[in-house]
């Protein structure tokens, strides 16, 4: 079965699971910034002598596409690389994927990946 591993980390992060990931040999990762806010609860920023409260802070969202065999080791790349150990360093959570296929070539399940 194919699973969707989907992160949302810190922006200054993404390097560094990045290179975890191809480390792994992973060929795909989709990212996009996204904006959000956990338990931190956004923050206070001035702009030109006033100050403002940011409720929702940036982060990146990371989607990889997998087997069941290789999430474990994703999931465990991702958390390696991306944690700093202060709040707002994100989640990692695992979807199922009940299929997919390449557009290019009509390839579908793990043969898409």
């Amino acid at each position: 079965m194919l699973q969707l591993v989907t992160a949302v980390i810190k922006p200054f992060r993404v390097d560094e699971v990045k290179e975890a990931l191809k480390g792994l040999g992973i060929a795909g990762i989709t990212m996009s910034e996204v904006r959000g806010f956990g338990r931190q609860g956004g923050h206070t920023e001035t702009y030109r002598g006033s100050e403002y409260q940011v409720d929702f802070v940036p982060k990146v969202k990371l989607e990889v596409l997998a087997t069941d065999e290789d999430v474990q080791a994703i999931v465990d790349a991702i958390v390696g690389a991306a944690a700093t150990g202060s709040i707002g360093d994100g989640k990692v959570w695992v979807t199922p994927v009940s299929s997919v296929v390449r557009i290019r070539t009509g390839e579908s399940g793990a043969a898409a990946i």
